[in-house]
């Protein structure tokens, strides 16, 4: 049985990208940062008919903690198939750039740029043992430098200096990671699930977590021809799926 570690997903997005992906016979690591959380969570899949999911305790921004997660996987599964780095925050609002302070714009990227690092070089290892190794880095269109140039954007004028610059950093660090991972059967890349209604912005996106995990799992379940190293997003205004970087 393939399995697969999705960080954040207690809930929201990854909760439902942890269900999907069990009703495709996969084994899910529902990473949660608090374990009694993660696990209730789990029951409660458990009483609805949802089969192979196990709460694993995984803070992203604490390296103790993502080594205890790797080392139950690599017990338990001895490979992993997939590594779905969905785990992220916002950070306080607002965040302009002339006043928000280094502590803040610093906690966001802990948890969006430098805990995806962190979990991805940890994971790697168990990543290489899979035929199919897929990594997916789950960002957002505010970390388009290209989107974010253009006046005709309908979300032009969000912007903020910790957030979406987060994503920008985690875009090209995806692009890299593709890039010496590609003569290998690795397939890496950034998917943007588009504005989603979930707890993340109060539910006021117009996109539904079912969409937006099916999404996700289509860009992520791909065959060995799939590309990599690539940008996909789901709210792009001329239905495409490849967005600017």
């Amino acid at each position: 049985m393939n399995s697969a570690l999705i960080t954040g997903a207690n809930r929201s997005i990854g909760l439902e990208t942890a269900k999907q992906l069990s009703e495709r016979g996969y084994f899910v690591y529902l990473g949660s940062r608090d374990l009694a959380k993660g696990e209730e969570t789990v029951k409660e899949l458990a009483e609805k008919g949802f089969q192979n999911i196990k709460a694993v305790e995984i803070d992203v921004t604490k390296p103790h903690s993502i080594s205890e997660a790797r080392n139950i996987i690599a017990k338990e599964q001895g490979k992993l198939d997939v590594l779905i780095n969905n785990a992220g925050i916002l950070g306080v609002n607002p965040q302009t750039a002339a006043d928000t302070s280094i502590e803040h714009i610093q906690e966001v990227f802990d948890t969006n740029f430098f805990g995806v690092i962190s979990v991805t070089q940890a994971f790697l290892e168990l990543l290489k043992k899979s035929d199919t190794p897929r990594i997916s880095n789950i960002t957002s269109g505010l970390g388009s430098l290209t989107l974010h140039s253009d006046a005709t954007w309908k979300y032009y004028g969000v912007k903020g200096a910790a957030y979406g610059p987060s994503k920008s950093a985690l875009n090209a660090y995806t692009i890299v990671l593709a890039y010496e991972l590609k003569d290998s059967p690795f397939k890496v890349n950034a998917i943007d699930p588009g504005y989603t209604a979930t707890d993340f912005n109060h539910h006021s996106g117009p996109g539904s977590v079912e969409n937006a995990a099916a999404f996700i799992i289509k860009h992520t379940l791909t065959d060995e021809n799939a590309p990599t190293g690539q940008y996909f997003s789901h709210d792009i205004e001329d239905g495409t799926e490849i967005s600017p970087w």
